[in-house]
């Protein structure tokens, strides 16, 4: 009988974990939802190289992650890893999926396939970093007390290789990353101080961990197929095209493009931007959601603000016609705002 109460104790324990990480998802479905509205927009691309325009919002939950990472390497760069605001950036996770999603009606609502994919990725990051917190916050913070003031090597090279990671992902999908190399650079490093030796065992848990689900997330890709690497986009202006990008066709409105996408595709518009050229269409939208920096907490229009760590400024998330996205990039710098990112969709 004690047996079963505990048993039954373990199952009441499990049910709850599950229903309070779900909370945000039925957050988000019961209170952040606006009427869908069809985009009046007629495109000039052909259907097969239209994308849904709310995806471009709904690329941003993907890319909070990446930047949560990049905040993550920067606070431990100087910092402890227990420095870092774990609840902070979950539960920016989830407020900027919020006011993303009351956006999307505007832009014809998100479809079921995404909103699936920002819920699954939205809780496993959720599970990830209150793991890492509770380690952290705990025992982490134990060995850093035993260590003194004075760094461990290992500290420097986690930190240097979270900087890496975060880097990598602004490009590659995160289950590409060698975690069991990562673990192998940590194990050559070590000099086997207390600070190393716990290093080594509290990062080689996360890196095996991190490694088996990235062997079946690629496995279930590679059984699924890619999403596309290019896009195509209409504009006007440009005399020359930059080498990674192949003319298409001419259009009356202008010239039909192809371009590679994710982090590439931001440098490109902004040096295309330089060059002289008008942005008249994106895969077949006229909306796109743009990412910008600045050290004030509110910038007029955005539709999401967040501070981010170890940086002592702010991330703004700004919706911008596709018309006039040139005209915004060039203007950043008199409005004291720097780009991040340009959202493809």
């Amino acid at each position: 009988m004690t047996l079963l109460r505990w048993l039954g104790r373990l199952v009441l324990v499990v049910v709850g974990v599950v229903l309070l990480l779900l909370l945000p998802v039925a957050r988000t479905e019961l209170f952040c939802t606006a009427p869908v509205v069809a985009n009046d927009h007629v495109p000039l691309l052909p259907v097969e190289q239209r994308r849904a325009e709310a995806r471009t919002l709904m690329t941003y939950p993907e890319w909070h992650i990446v930047h949560a990472y990049d905040d993550y390497a920067r606070v431990i760069s100087t910092d402890d890893p227990h420095d870092f605001g774990y609840l902070r950036a979950i539960g920016g996770y989830w407020s900027s999926l919020c006011d993303l999603t009351e956006a999307s009606g505007a832009m014809g609502g998100v479809d079921a396939g995404t909103k699936q994919l920002v819920y699954v990725i939205g809780v496993s990051f959720t599970v990830e970093l209150l793991a890492k917190a509770a380690y952290e916050e705990t025992l982490g913070r134990v060995a850093t007390w035993i260590r003194g003031r004075e760094r461990a090597p290992l500290d420097d090279l986690s930190a240097r290789q979270a900087a890496d990671y975060a880097r990598f992902l602004q490009q590659t999908p995160w289950y590409l990353w060698d975690f069991e190399a990562s673990q192998a650079e940590l194990a050559a490093a070590s000099t086997g101080v207390f600070r190393d030796r716990e290093r080594l065992a509290a990062l080689g848990v996360e890196n095996r961990g991190k490694a088996a689900y990235a062997g079946a997330i690629a496995a279930a890709v590679a059984a699924t197929g890619n999403d596309e690497l290019r896009l195509r986009m209409v504009v006007t202006g440009l005399d020359a095209l930059p080498g990674n990008v192949s003319e298409v066709e001419m259009l009356p409105e202008g010239r039909v493009i192809d371009t590679p996408r994710y982090r590439v595709l931001t440098h490109l518009l902004e040096d295309m931007t330089a060059d002289g050229a008008e942005f008249v269409e994106i895969a077949g939208n006229d909306d796109i959601l743009v990412t910008v920096t600045s050290p004030e907490p509110t910038v007029e229009g955005a539709l999401f603000s967040f501070p981010r760590q170890g940086y002592g400024d702010y991330r703004h998330l700004m919706l911008v016609k596709v018309p006039e996205l040139a005209e915004t990039l060039r203007g950043l710098p008199d409005r004291g705002l720097t780009l991040e990112h340009i959202h493809d969709y």
